[in-house]
């Protein structure tokens, strides 16, 4: 099974309505090529203005809730 379709099952195991945002999300994320939430929400308002930065924090939250992903913590010392 692809990555985005196991993404899909584990969010709606986990009662979340699979949302055509949501969607738009999950493929900026799947393209590996943005560094933080904000570039996240840049990308995404350009192909819906609608969504907000609450939206891509509280996506990438339930992602590593749910084990899709993880944030990794970058200490400069």
């Amino acid at each position: 099974m692809e990555s985005k379709e196991l993404i899909i099952e584990k969010l709606k195991e986990n009662g979340c309505r699979i949302t055509k945002q949501r969607l738009v999300l999950i493929d900026i994320i799947l393209e590996d090529e943005c560094q933080s939430c904000k570039e996240i929400y840049y990308k995404a308002a350009q192909i819906d203005h609608k969504i907000g930065m609450a939206t891509v924090y509280r996506m990438v939250n339930t992602l590593e809730e749910i084990g899709a992903m993880n944030r990794k913590l970058v200490l400069i010392l």
